[in-house]
């Protein structure tokens, strides 16, 4: 988790009076959020939002939205570690299990193709990235806590 904050703080990504204090959070909520002995739902999912501050600083680095906008989310993560919704965890979910490791299968071409041009893979591999974040994201909001 600390090299996820760094690159956070430090890419450029928010804007510089809030940078650093938005690392220091990256790390403390990761740290508190793996020293939770509840992270996880009896079925396998995670419980709030599960500390993927790796795969967030990829979609900052990919998707570049405005400071403002990057800072807005690195808080609302932040602030969802806490928050006890189902997040999908793609291979121990039993439910929709297939379709899952298929999702993570594409997500991972995807996010090489990306890496590859350079995180300037185009509107359609970017694009792809994204649908497939909603898509585990709105697993688990489908599911009864």
């Amino acid at each position: 988790m600390f090299v996820p904050a760094y690159a956070i703080a430090t890419g450029g990504l928010l804007p510089q009076p809030v940078a650093l204090p938005a690392g220091i959070v990256v790390v403390v909520t990761g740290a508190l959020y793996f020293a939770d002995r509840e992270m996880k739902t009896a079925d396998n999912f995670f419980r709030g939002f599960p500390a993927l501050w790796n795969v967030v600083a990829f979609y900052l680095f990919l998707l570049k939205p405005m400071p403002a906008l990057a800072a807005i989310i690195v808080v609302a993560l932040a602030v969802l570690t806490f928050v006890p919704f189902k997040f999908l965890h793609p291979l121990r979910v039993v439910r929709l299990r297939a379709l899952n490791i298929a999702a993570l299968t594409l997500w991972s071409l995807l996010a090489l193709i990306a890496v590859l041009r350079d995180l300037a893979p185009g509107p359609w591999v970017a694009g792809g990235l994204v649908v497939i974040a909603l898509y585990f994201l709105g697993v688990g909001l489908t599911e009864k806590h």
